[in-house]
């Protein structure tokens, strides 16, 4: 985005939010309600979808705001697009011109615990539950001849992973290989694409997270300082804001962004240079320590294994 290019402005426009009844998801829709958009936020749970929609009207700035919940599954095309369909309803059926994507969750676990069944949950939830809103709400804007935004929320873990998330990351790193994808395609629509990366998001989900979290991941993110629903959901919209297409907060995110940058648009020529230079240096001193930790942690997972019942009859040699 050029330096004295117009910033976006959600103010009367209407803005569609998945993952919406708690964390990032209300977050962003109660800052978008903020700005004066319409907001529709989705999600299953109808009772913390009750809850949400109250505290979104909290933030209401004038009675002409259309402010509604619904309770659908998102993970298909065809209910994203039934979502979509309600959403357009008080607008005459025109479809949302900004959607924020920020349904799922992880279920972090070790590799050796998984089963296919599991994997393709993990994708289900991870990646699924954004590309099918994305597939429906693309197909919307084109037919309709809207030129919107769609936001994917991944995760600083489509950066780079650790144990633990063989679950989880894959569809983060898929969810990025699609917006890379569509910051292209959709340039043909004059539809803009942006994708964040937040780190550790301190809500209840992560706190349902780590009742299945390996040990070791555990000890791993003793110093992760992460962020609060409402900071991440800042970090997005000042982001989309200034149409930048990958959206980092904190200078750890910056780095791994301008480290892992490839081709894709830069947000600065040159603070972006200092970052992939810094990281450069330091990020494989850092996967160093990290793996460090993991052999260290052998035995102690051996025993793990054992109480779980994993070896039948004796350990592997």
């Amino acid at each position: 985005m050029g330096l004295f290019s117009k910033k976006w402005d959600p103010r009367g426009r209407h803005c569609f939010v998945t993952g919406g009844s708690s964390g990032t998801g209300l977050a962003l829709a109660v800052i978008l309600a903020r700005r004066g958009a319409n907001v529709s936020i989705v999600a299953r749970d109808e009772a913390r979808l009750k809850k949400a929609l109250e505290t979104l009207e909290k933030a209401r700035q004038g009675p002409e705001q259309i402010l509604r919940a619904y309770s659908f599954a998102v993970d298909s095309e065809a209910g994203s697009l039934a979502a979509l369909k309600a959403a357009g309803e008080p607008f005459g059926g025109r479809c949302p011109e900004a959607l924020f994507l920020c349904a799922g969750a992880a279920r972090p676990s070790y590799w050796v615990e998984q089963t296919d069944d599991l994997l393709r949950n993990g994708m289900q939830i991870s990646y699924w539950a954004q590309a099918c809103t994305a597939l429906a709400g693309s197909k919307e804007m084109v037919k309709q001849g809207v030129k919107g935004k769609i936001v994917f929320v991944s995760s600083v873990l489509a950066f780079f992973s650790i144990v633990g998330y063989a679950s989880y990351s894959p569809g983060k790193f898929a969810i990025r290989g699609l917006a890379e994808a569509l910051q292209s395609e959709l340039q043909l629509y004059d539809i803009d694409v942006h994708i964040s990366f937040p780190p550790t998001i301190y809500t209840p989900g992560y706190e349902t997270e780590n009742k299945t979290k390996p040990a070791i991941t555990l000890k791993i993110e003793e110093t992760d300082s992460g962020l609060s629903p409402e900071e991440v959901a800042t970090g997005i919209f000042k982001g989309v804001r200034r149409g930048n297409f990958h959206i980092t907060t904190g200078w750890i995110g910056d780095t791994f962004r301008a480290s892992t940058a490839g081709s894709s648009p830069r947000n600065s020529y040159v603070a972006d240079w200092l970052y992939a230079a810094f990281g450069y240096l330091f990020l494989p001193v850092w996967r160093k320590t990290v793996d460090s930790q993991v052999k260290k942690h052998r035995e102690e997972h051996q025993e793990y294994l054992k109480m779980r019942g994993f070896f039948s009859t004796q350990n592997p040699t």
